[in-house]
């Protein structure tokens, strides 16, 4: 297959570059991707990871003060080059584009052909964001009559989506509450088989310590017994398994420990893990939010033990995001701002064991 265009690399000064997500800044329909990315550029941000809510919702402002008769995929073309205009004008790096989400494993093909068909769409998108996007393609969490969990056939679907995303690279995530796949490992498993140059792996703290070590119902805030040593073995695991060449993104985000009668983990026909993550995620190192997942280990295997480099992203979905105040944007940014300031200050000392700590 063709050569890729080179990763990003970090700068002389560390291994790793701070990035965002778009999402960690404020909701799509009350706080504007303008002021988003003004935050983040303040706040000393230098990568952006872009939800495709924030660049939907800006197409949806263009095509307001437009009469021509357009279709929704121009507006998000032309939406996707005022982006692109207004981070290089703040010095940040369009970096991701996501989440393309309930795409592998689906039984009905037509469904299949229309959400190829759609990333051809955000295949072109990234080549207008920036010159070295990857899309993030997160596991499914379809209910099973939808989705088939036979790995040989999430196997060729992954491989389908970097072969027509290519050049643009394709990054899947294991989400903690994935139908099938919900593990860092099953998800390295899948990438390495499809074996595409251009497809890889995005490592999120939270996904990871939430499937192995935490349970938001439990009045403990932790699943029981062999946790700890479970999430130890695990990071053991990935610092001998992954190639760290595969590795597109690193994202970091803890959870709130939380009442587990609070009524927005109660969500019907939805998982437990989920309504958690949407509702209750920090940034790292927020002890005095409530954070307590074990992110400094995780972290620790992620960057220090795999040696990667490059962007690293706070991913933080919250309620707080959800805030109809104009302040949002700004106030995220900050605190993001603060907590890689701690993220780099406690990761500099190697961990021993592994512990409820950041």
């Amino acid at each position: 297959m063709h050569s890729l265009p080179s990763p990003p690399t970090s700068n002389a000064d560390s291994p790793w570059q701070p990035a965002i997500a778009t999402v960690s800044l404020g909701a799509a329909n009350l706080h504007s991707i303008t002021a988003k990315i003004e935050a983040a550029a303040q706040n000393g941000q230098l990568g952006l990871e872009l939800f495709h809510d924030d660049l939907a919702q800006l197409a949806k402002t263009l095509r307001c003060q437009c009469s021509a008769a357009r279709s929704d995929r121009d507006y998000e073309i032309d939406a996707a080059h005022a982006i692109r205009d207004l981070c290089a004008e703040r010095g940040l790096r369009v970096l991701a584009l996501q989440p393309f989400r309930h795409y592998e494993g689906l039984l009905d093909l037509e469904q299949h052909a229309q959400r190829l068909d759609e990333l051809n769409h955000w295949k072109q998108l990234c080549q207008i964001l920036g010159d070295d996007l990857f899309i993030l393609i997160p596991s499914s969490f379809l209910d099973p009559s939808e989705i088939t969990g036979d790995r040989d056939r999430l196997v060729a679907d992954l491989a389908q989506a970097a072969d027509v995303a290519f050049p643009v690279r394709v990054a899947y995530e294991a989400l903690a509450w994935g139908t099938y796949v919900n593990t860092w490992e099953d998800c390295w498993d899948i990438v390495r088989r499809a074996d595409r140059p251009n497809l890889g792996i995005c490592l999120d703290t939270f996904n990871i310590a939430a499937r192995v070590w935490a349970d938001p119902t439990s009045p403990t805030g932790r699943l029981p017994l062999n946790a700890d040593q479970d999430l130890q073995r695990s990071m053991k695991r990935l610092v001998q398994d992954v190639d760290p060449d595969k590795v597109m993104m690193v994202q970091l985000a803890d959870g709130e420990r939380v009442d587990p009668q609070v009524p927005f983990l109660d969500a019907p026909g939805l998982p437990k893990l989920l309504t958690w993550s949407r509702n209750a995620r920090l940034f790292p190192c927020e002890e005095e939010r409530g954070g307590y997942l074990p992110i400094r280990e995780v972290a620790d295997a992620c960057l220090n033990g795999l040696g990667y480099t490059g962007y690293v992203s706070m991913e933080v979905f919250s309620r707080t995001t959800q805030v109809d105040k104009p302040s949002v944007p700004n106030e995220h940014a900050a605190r993001a701002r603060q907590s890689w300031q701690r993220v780099l200050e406690r990761l500099d000392t190697k961990v021993q064991k592994v512990g409820p700590t950041c």
